[in-house]
């Protein structure tokens, strides 16, 4: 339920107008300290965000998780200060030396805003329009778990601000065509139309007619003076009204407002005004406190709006105590797996394992979907116009745009909103998102995965088609330098599995993993089962190698052992090239040369195994061979210390051809690598007699 407002009153309000005075001293104070920062958003805005945090936002300040709370997403994140004014003068925990040390070391005022580092801010902005497909999918949240649980105990709203800059780039374009097309009635979007960009006027390169943009993508749009609390009210009131579109609420603004010579520029926007701006300002508005000086009547005042939600929060809490639904609710917003999942998950994985099928990877992926969907109602999917491609919807699955509790999302050609908006119902909680599309156009998901990386967000993305393997497109869907890039990103997992039973498990990782996104390369083309389970081959196991333990949880392990005497060459691979190693170690051994074949399915996770462990795996003193149907880039991390090593490796783009007439082209066949580890180990053999 919302907070109740008033009606809109045209007379000032000296409260409102003191407390947006507040607001915008201590951004611009907090600027002037740190000797950099963008005054100009929080001095224009600060009207607009006063009304919307006294008046309208849902929220208890002291308890910043509630789950019924309203969204607020700063799009604009450049604008940190105001949200930060606004944070600490609410109440939340949120320092005033904090505000003090904007930008410093370990400060909980960062440039720009993120998530788990301080408390009240929703989702890590900066990157515009990122923010307000994030904020898509948090109202897709909110609609869906409305379905599930009713409107007793989910009924909150998503609230935007956002600037020129998100609605240029193409994810605001995206995201805002994505919202339409659903009817996200509950997502609200103020645009600070203050016409400035970092260049200058936007005329410069903007022209465009915003409102009817919008209006195409069949938004409610209302024009504002952001500058007017009684109007910026009345318009929050209208759009809370349309129950059946977003609304796009244009604030009419001034960048700088205030500034004597700089308000209305581009030169208010991104650097500290300077004490002679300082100054004007303060007497523009009427405040002559000293920096980072707030009266105690402004803070009451901000306390109260901060406080004024607890009420409705208590009325929450005793409507979900008395529910039916409270153990569900629970443990969908713990995010907690269902064992029941969990179980069917192993069982498949143990299927795979018995019955070894010839299959895609994408397919094995598409399998286990289908095994955990019904066991997993906080999972989430979608698929940016290659359902059937990607194999990304469960037979469970009903689409969200025919039904709110439907949990498969028709993302169209839209990888940059899909990745954002995944992003979006990973903060909001009560959701594991996933999302697919082929790995060649993870370019276009990049920014929202680093962005995913970086909040430790448990989103999964489903990228098929992982190599030169899909044959007939040719280079143009061929990935080559991608899964190089992906693993450059922190905090994030890249999985490559060689069969199905690595895809599962690959899928249990991803699942289980809460503060670290994964992705999943997966083949077109159909894998042997490679992974043997049998006494032989668990016999000295112990620990995280026993038998039937994940073993791409290990990152990288010897698949194929060395049976010809002590290992003397290692054959490192992932995916589909696995099976080439494993041939080309069938070939090598027949000629009593002791060839370990290892899958490398993770290289992240393998990265975190101590230095012995790896050793293990690589082998002491061997010549190592990489192969992988990707660009060369990292892995000499792993073959550094061999007594030789190179790749087989790509470093072209591809070709439109059949996949096995390319892999033989390419260089991609066991024999191929055999004669690749005889020409090592001749050069190991030559290094010796030095």
């Amino acid at each position: 339920m919302p907070v109740p407002t008033s009606p809109p009153d045209s007379t000032p309000n000296p409260s409102l107008t003191r407390q947006a005075s507040a607001l915008r001293a201590l951004a611009m104070d907090a600027v002037e300290a740190a000797g950099s920062g963008h005054p100009g958003l929080p001095l224009g805005m600060a009207d607009a965000a006063t009304v919307l945090f006294s008046r309208v936002l849902k929220y208890d300040a002291t308890a910043p998780e509630w789950p019924d709370r309203d969204r607020f997403v700063l799009s604009a994140g450049h604008g940190s200060m105001l949200l930060y004014g606004l944070l600490h003068l609410t109440g939340y925990d949120l320092a005033l030396q904090e505000l003090q040390n904007f930008r410093q070391w370990n400060s909980k005022t960062p440039g720009h805003p993120e998530y788990r580092h301080t408390p009240g801010v929703e989702t890590t902005t900066g990157p515009l329009g990122q923010g307000l497909a994030n904020a898509v999918g948090m109202a897709i949240a909110e609609r869906s778990l409305a379905a599930d649980f009713g409107t007793d105990l989910v009924a909150h709203r998503t609230f935007v601000l956002a600037g020129d800059g998100c609605l240029m780039e193409g994810v605001g374009y995206e995201a805002a065509s994505l919202a339409g097309h659903l009817g996200l009635g509950k997502l609200i979007v103020l645009w600070d139309d203050n016409r400035i960009s970092i260049d200058g006027a936007t005329r410069l390169s903007f022209s465009e007619d915003v409102i009817a943009r919008f209006a195409a993508n069949g938004w409610q749009c209302i024009t504002t003076d952001g500058h007017n609390p009684a109007a910026v009210e009345a318009a929050l009131v209208q759009a809370d009204a349309e129950v059946n579109c977003p609304s796009l609420i244009a604030c009419r603004t001034t960048i700088g407002f205030g500034a004597p010579s700089k308000a209305g520029t581009a030169a208010s926007h991104g650097a500290p005004l300077g004490a002679e701006e300082v100054a004007g300002v303060r007497t523009a508005i009427d405040w002559h406190e000293p920096p980072f000086v707030i009266p105690d009547e402004v803070y009451a005042d901000w306390r109260q709006a901060g406080s004024r939600g607890k009420a409705i929060r208590q009325a929450w809490q005793a409507r979900l105590d008395a529910s039916p639904h409270k153990e569900a609710f629970t443990q969908r917003m713990s995010g907690q797996v269902p064992p029941a999942a969990i179980t069917a998950l192993t069982e498949k994985r143990q299927r795979f394992l018995s019955d070894k099928p010839k299959m895609a990877s994408r397919q094995a992926s598409g399998e286990v979907l289908a095994t955990i969907s019904p066991a997993c109602p906080s999972l989430i999917g979608g698929s940016a116009d290659l359902t059937g491609s990607n194999l990304t919807r469960a037979p469970d699955q009903a689409a969200f745009h025919e039904d709110a509790s439907g949990r498969y999302i028709f993302y169209g050609v839209r990888e940059h909103a899909m990745a954002a908006a995944m992003n979006g119902l990973a903060l909001h909680g009560g959701f594991i998102p996933y999302g697919g599309t082929f790995l060649v156009f993870s370019d276009y998901a990049r920014p929202s995965i680093r962005l995913a990386a970086l909040m430790g967000l448990r989103a999964i993305f489903v990228m098929t088609h992982d190599s030169i393997g899909l044959g007939e497109d040719g280079p143009t869907h061929q990935p080559i330098e991608h899964l190089a890039a992906l693993r450059a990103i922190p905090n994030l997992r890249v999985f490559r599995p060689c069969d199905a039973v690595e895809t599962a498990e690959a899928w249990h990782l991803a699942l289980t993993s809460e503060t670290t996104p994964s992705l999943l390369a997966l083949s077109r083309q159909g894998l042997e089962t490679l992974r043997e389970e049998t006494a032989e081959t668990t016999a000295n196991r112990t620990g995280a190698n026993r038998t039937g333990a994940n073993r791409t949880g290990e990152g990288a392990y010897v698949l194929r052992q060395a049976q010809a005497g002590k290992r003397v060459v290692t054959l490192l691979a992932t995916g589909s090239e696995v099976a080439l190693a494993c041939a080309a170690h069938a070939q090598l051994e027949s000629e009593g040369i002791a060839t370990a074949v290892v899958s490398m399915p993770c290289w992240e996770l393998f990265a975190e195994r101590t230095a012995a462990e790896q050793q293990a795996v690589l082998g002491a003193n061997t010549v190592r061979l990489a192969i992988e149907a990707a660009s060369p880039f990292g892995w000499q991390e792993w073959l550094t210390g061999a007594s030789a090593a190179d790749t087989i490796t790509l470093n072209r783009f591809g070709a439109s051809a059949p996949a096995a007439r390319l892999f033989a082209e390419l260089g991609f066949t066991a024999e191929a690598i055999v004669a690749r580890v005889h020409s090592l180990l001749a050069e190991a053999k030559a290094k010796t007699k030095e």
